[in-house]
C-alpha cells in the first residue's frame, strides 16, 4: 500500500491506511501500547492493545503468536528507528495529537536504531551539531528549513516576475573579490586560487554583457576567525544586481520590495507555526523602510547613552542594537537603512557621493538589531575605479581582468549582498546562525 504523510491522514476517511517514519517516543502500558510516529510533515498516534503471553485456549493460534510477536516489537523499539506501519486509521476527538489515531495491523522495523542516542533535549548547542542530522529532527528544525524554502522560493519568484536573470558565479578565484585577509587559499594545479568571497566581481560582469538585472542565491566563504553568533567561515550569501540606477535609492527600493515578498509568503504559509513553535507573531514589513545617514545614527545612539568606540566610524554591535530600539519606538519598524558610509569603511568600487568625496552611495540593512546586507551604487568609471583602487592599496595589475569589464561600455549600477542564515535567525528569534544553517561551517568546525 502505498505511504501516506501524516499531514495528509486527517482529510481521510477512517480506513486501511499506510505511514512510515521515525519512533517518537513508546508508552508500553500494560494492556496497550501507544508509539508517537514522525515523519517529515508531522506526527501521528499509534495504538496497540498488548498481547502478553499466549493462551491454550485460543481461536486461532497463529493470529495470537502474531499479536505477541507484535507486542514485543513495540516494547524493544528504540526511539529514531525507523518503521513502516499498516493499520486502522481512525477519527476520535478524545486524541489530544490532531483528534486521530492508527490501530496498528502489521510493523515493519525498516531500520533498527541504536538503544541510547547522544543527544537530549538539555544538550547544548555544540553537541547538537556534532549530532546534527538527528538534531535536525526535531519539529522546529524541520520548520527552520521549511520556511527557508519558502522565503527562497518568494524571492526567486519576485525577481523572475521583476526580469532578473539567474546566474551561477564560480567559487573559485585567480585573486581577491573583497579582503585579502579573509582569503582561503588552495593549491590550483601549478598556481593558487582563493575561495570566493562574493560574487562581487562577476555580478558585475552582467552588466556590461548586457543582463541588466541578476540574482544568485551560492555559498561564499570568509577566513574570518569570529566565533561570534553571526559569523560562518562558509554561509549563503543572497545577491542582487541591476543596470541603469540612478543612486543606491534605487538597490534600497529594489530590497525592500524583494523582502516584503519573502516576508509575505513565509507569513501567509507558516504565521501561525512560527508563533506556535518560536513564540514570534511575525508581520510583513511597511514600506518605504526607515532611512538613517550614518552620521545621524552615531547621534541617535549617543543620546541613547552609548558611544560607539570604534575608531573607523562605523557602528558596532550594540551601536546596531540601539539604532534598532530607536527606530522601533520611533517608526514601529524593525528594518532600518543605514546610509551614506565612510569613504574609508567601504570597498574601492563603491561610488562616492558627487559633491562630497568622504561618503559612498551605500547603506547597511538592520533587522530586529543585527546587520543583514551591504548594499551600493558601483562605481562604474574605470578611470575612477583605478584611482579608488590604489587609494585603497590595490595595484591595477591585481585587478586587470575586473577592470576589462569597464572599458568597453558599462551602464550604471548597483547591488547587494546579504546573509540568508542571518536573515532566518533574526526572523525566528534565534540565537545563532548556528540554529539556521544545515551544516555549519566555523574556525573549529569541519564535521558533520
Amino acid at each position: 500500500m502505498t505511504r501516506t504523510l501524516i499531514k495528509h491522514l486527517a482529510p481521510l476517511p477512517d480506513g486501511t491506511v499506510t505511514v512510515a517514519g521515525w519512533v517518537d517516543t513508546v508508552r508500553d502500558q500494560k494492556k496497550v501500547q501507544f508509539v508517537i510516529l514522525r515523519d517529515e510533515s508531522g506526527a501521528v498516534q499509534l495504538v496497540n492493545p498488548a498481547t502478553r503471553e499466549l493462551t491454550e485456549d485460543a481461536a486461532d493460534p497463529a493470529a495470537q503468536a502474531a499479536a505477541l510477536a507484535l507486542t514485543e516489537t513495540i516494547s524493544g523499539l528504540a526511539h529514531g528507528s525507523m518503521v513502516r506501519v499498516t493499520g486502522e486509521l481512525k477519527h476520535d476527538e478524545r486524541v489530544k495529537l490532531g483528534g486521530i489515531e492508527v490501530k496498528i495491523a502489521s510493523l515493519e522495523v525498516v531500520s533498527e536504531a541504536l538503544p541510547e542516542t547522544p543527544i537530549a533535549d538539555d544538550s547544548s548547542l555544540d553537541k547538537r551539531l556534532d549530532w546534527r542530522f538527528l538534531d535536525l529532527r526535531r519539529p522546529e528544525a524541520n520548520l527552520i528549513f521549511r520556511v527557508q524554502t519558502t522565503f527562497e522560493h518568494a524571492l526567486r519568484t519576485w525577481w523572475v516576475e521583476n526580469d532578473f536573470v539567474e546566474i551561477h558565479t564560480p567559487k573559485l578565484m585567480a585573486s581577491a573579490s573583497e579582503s585579502r585577509a579573509e582569503l582561503f587559499e588552495l593549491e590550483y594545479f601549478e598556481g593558487k586560487a582563493y575561495l570566493s568571497q562574493s560574487p562581487q566581481f562577476f555580478k558585475q560582469m552582467a552588466q556590461p554583457a548586457g543582463f541588466g538585472r541578476v540574482f544568485e542565491i551560492a555559498p561564499a566563504f570568509r577566513a574570518d576567525p569570529s566565533f561570534t553568533s553571526r559569523h560562518a567561515t562558509e554561509f549563503t550569501s543572497i545577491d542582487a544586481e541591476m543596470s541603469w540606477v540612478d543612486s543606491h535609492e534605487d538597490v534600497m527600493a529594489m530590497h525592500e520590495q524583494l523582502l516584503v515578498a519573502g516576508f509575505t509568503a513565509v507569513v501567509e504559509k507558516h504565521g501561525a507555526e512560527i508563533e506556535a513553535a518560536f513564540g514570534v507573531a511575525l508581520t510583513v514589513p511597511a514600506v518605504p523602510f526607515p532611512r538613517i545617514p550614518l552620521a545621524e545614527a552615531h547621534e541617535l545612539v549617543k543620546a541613547r547613552g552609548y558611544e560607539v568606540p570604534r575608531t573607523d566610524g562605523d557602528l558596532d554591535p550594540e551601536g546596531e542594537r540601539q539604532l534598532s530600539a530607536h527606530v522601533r519606538e520611533a517608526f514601529g519598524h524593525d528594518f532600518v537603512f543605514v546610509t551614506d558610509y565612510a569613504t574609508g569603511i567601504r570597498p574601492f568600487y563603491h561610488m562616492r557621493h558627487s559633491d562630497d568625496s568622504g561618503l559612498t552611495n551605500s547603506y547597511d540593512l538592520l533587522y530586529n538589531g543585527t546587520e543583514i546586507s551591504t548594499g551600493a551604487q558601483r562605481e562604474h568609471r574605470v578611470d575612477v575605479l583605478i584611482a579608488q583602487a590604489a587609494e585603497k592599496g590595490l595595484e591595477p595589475e591585481e585587478l586587470e581582468f575586473y577592470l576589462d569589464f569597464f572599458r568597453y561600455g558599462v551602464p550604471p549600477h548597483g547591488g547587494f549582498g546579504m546573509g540568508l542564515a542571518r536573515v532566518l535567525m533574526l526572523m525566528l528569534g534565534l540565537g545563532s546562525i548556528r540554529e539556521t544553517t544545515y551544516l555549519f561551517r566555523g574556525p573549529t568546525r569541519l564535521l558533520p
